[in-house]
């Protein structure tokens, strides 16, 4: 136990120590540049992941203040010796940053004290404001100097409001797709390949150690490996091609997964096919071959004897866990490389959690329910939930492709349908191939029933037009509708299509605007009004989301209306391209398809890989403010939309 509390104190040093390093390493030297005059260079090297702000950047600029002056005075203001990026609209320096103050001796030789503040982000929000205090003498040898991991201080003065902004206008961390691979991982323990094994495998381990501290030992290494099975599989894959192809061939494949009709096609299918082998139509299984070797293995003694049997679960339960797994990985593609890996760790760790807590307490194994029929049925309810996120892929290619095959109404009644049937399924009035007949309804299950039948009855409005804005990402836009209470042609009228539209794209709520950059700028001339460009995506469920419950806003609407000109930019359209639209890139390749040239200008041109984004532009193409990624606060999107206006207005 005490080497247990070191261990532990240790962690929790070194985590304090790593809290406090420096996100840029300084150092400070003095440079002659004639006679009297001097040259005081600082050089920062920015830590892997992070960039920084230029001393000329208008929002966020790196500065350094002379609190001291002994012999000398300041010639000029500090400047950058090295050009930095540009990225969304700001000025920003990778791996190294270098400002320089020119200074002029009074006599021989002189001192000051300088202290350089800053702030560091990353691709998806900022840290706290940094601070670097140097003494500085003139001529000396000993003036240059360095700091150290203690002696970067951290500025509590910061306006709190921009502590962790989204300064790249990207989305944060995905906690919704966490939580859901969460939840699955929870889901797979009730499945019948799964739960008789939970109390017969910690039984095990509690019965077949020489003292209870060496069973809870062997269980823990026991839930670890099943995590490392999981996760390192899916994790060397996404690395190895990260590695080979660069971040660029990465990002491909993901857009490729995401928007490409033939992937999303498959991930239908394979959806279908988990469904029917949940309803018991057939059972996915792995060689028997691969199983008794597995299982030979775990006779082995000590630790790998434990990971030989956390392979065995992995390898039975795959009938169960299968289909789960596939789902998570699916959906964990939709987003950016490393979320297929933070979905496998979550869902395993939720999958193995219970092996190593009924371990701790085995008393809790009394308290678990009998295994029975119920397992099964757990099965056919997930089931029925993947035919449901199923059509989301088949939506994500028909609204890329224009297919016109899941209009919104089509997509609602599938699960209307579907849903409805999982509820006469809790009530004991569907039963499939190995169900038992229930004849009496529990309280759970009806209570399951009661929540099935109110999403249902939720869903139905949506069949008139409801706006639904509690399922606004997983739906098709309104748009798609054909018939709405009160206007039955809304998926073709002129109150929600451009006016120059040319590509047969709409915006939500009846906005007018444009789907390319250039037909937008020339309106934005011609009403002299600032530009609201939104970085959008036929498969962005953050997109639809922003659209149903941050634009709807009375007043966000009336802002967007009567004080922009709008410009969507679909970066997963994949209709063609007049030829006087292609584009041609700097390595000479022609884009020729919407989606290709709408992406590779909000990269190139804005520095934004990732939707949804808005950026606001006057009518030259100039950024006006920082862009703005997901966020569902209706407050800050207005605040957004007016400091965009006052700017423009300057």
């Amino acid at each position: 136990m005490k080497k247990l509390i070191s261990l532990l104190a240790a962690a929790l040093l070194c985590a304090a120590s790593f809290a406090q390093e420096a996100s840029i390493r300084w150092s400070a030297e003095v440079e002659n540049i004639e006679g009297r005059d001097y040259r005081i260079v600082f050089t920062g090297k920015i830590s892997d992941g992070l960039h920084t702000y230029s001393s000329q950047d208008e929002f966020s600029p790196t500065t350094i203040e002379f609190t001291s002056l002994e012999g000398c005075s300041l010639k000029g203001g500090v400047y950058d010796i090295d050009t930095p990026r540009l990225k969304d609209g700001l000025k920003v320096f990778y791996k190294k940053i270098r400002l320089a103050q020119d200074v002029v001796l009074h006599g021989d030789s002189a001192s000051l004290d300088a202290e350089v503040n800053w702030q560091s982000c990353t691709e998806t929000s900022c840290m706290m404001p940094e601070q670097f205090v140097v003494k500085i003498a003139i001529p000396s040898e000993a003036a240059t100097a360095t700091t150290d991991t203690a002696s970067a201080t951290i500025v509590s003065t910061a306006d709190d409001t921009q502590v962790g902004e989204n300064r790249e206008g990207k989305n944060g961390f995905n906690w919704a797709m966490l939580i859901e691979a969460i939840l699955w991982g929870l889901a797979a323990l009730l499945t019948p390949c799964v739960f008789p094994m939970v109390p017969m495998t910690v039984s095990f381990f509690m019965k077949g150690s020489s003292s209870p501290a060496a069973g809870r030992f062997k269980a823990s290494m026991y839930g670890l490996f099943i995590v490392l099975l999981y996760t390192v599989p899916i994790s060397l894959i996404i690395l190895i091609t990260r590695i080979a192809g660069g971040d660029a061939v990465t990002a491909d494949i993901f857009n490729w997964l995401a928007t490409h009709w033939l992937p999303n096609l498959l991930f239908f299918i394979v959806f279908m096919v988990f469904a029917a082998s949940f309803f018991g139509a057939f059972e996915i299984v792995l060689p028997a071959s691969l199983v008794n070797r597995s299982d030979k293995g775990a006779d082995k003694g000590g630790l790998l004897g434990i990971f030989f049997m956390a392979l065995t679960l992995v390898l039975v339960s795959f009938s169960c866990t299968g289909p789960i797994v596939g789902s998570v990985l699916i959906k964990a593609t939709q987003g950016e490389f490393w979320e297929p890996m933070v979905a496998m760790l979550g869902f395993s760790i939720a999958f193995a959690l219970p092996f190593t807590l009924l371990a701790f307490f085995p008393s809790l194994l009394k308290n678990l329910p009998k295994s029975g029929g119920w397992l099964n049925s757990v099965k056919v309810v997930l089931g029925f939930i993947e035919v449901a996120l199923g059509f989301k892929f088949l939506s994500v290619a028909d609204q890329t492709y224009h297919w016109g095959l899941l209009d919104r109404e089509v997509y609602l009644a599938i699960w209307i349908t579907v849903f409805s049937l999982l509820g006469l399924y809790l009530l004991g009035k569907l039963r499939f191939a190995h169900d038992d007949k229930v004849e009496r309804i529990s309280v759970f299950r009806l209570s399951l029933a009661i929540a099935v039948f109110s999403f249902v009855v939720y869903m139905i409005p949506g069949m008139f037009g409801a706006p639904l804005k509690a399922l606004s990402g997983y739906l098709p836009p309104i748009t798609s509708q054909d018939f709405v209470l009160g206007n039955a042609t809304v998926g073709t009228s002129p109150q929600t299509a451009g006016k120059e539209d040319r590509y047969g794209l709409h915006l939500p709520h009846k906005l007018e605007g444009y789907f390319n950059l250039e037909d937008g700028l020339k309106a934005a001339k011609k009403a002299n009004k600032p530009v609201f460009l939104d970085i959008t995506g036929h498969g962005c469920v953050n997109c639809r989301e922003m659209e149903s419950r941050v634009w709807s806003d009375p007043q966000v609407l009336s802002i967007l209306r009567e004080e922009y000109v709008i410009v969507a930019l679909y970066t997963d359209d994949k209709q063609k391209l007049e030829q006087k639209d292609w584009i041609t890139t700097s390595s000479g390749e022609v884009l020729k398809t919407l989606g290709r040239a709408n992406s590779y200008i909000a990269r190139e041109r804005f520095g934004v890989n990732a939707q949804p984004n808005y950026i606001l532009l006057d009518p030259l193409g100039e950024q006006l403010i920082p862009a703005r990624g997901y966020d569902l606060s209706v407050p800050g999107f207005i605040e957004f939309l007016k400091k965009g206006l006052e700017a423009y207005h300057k």
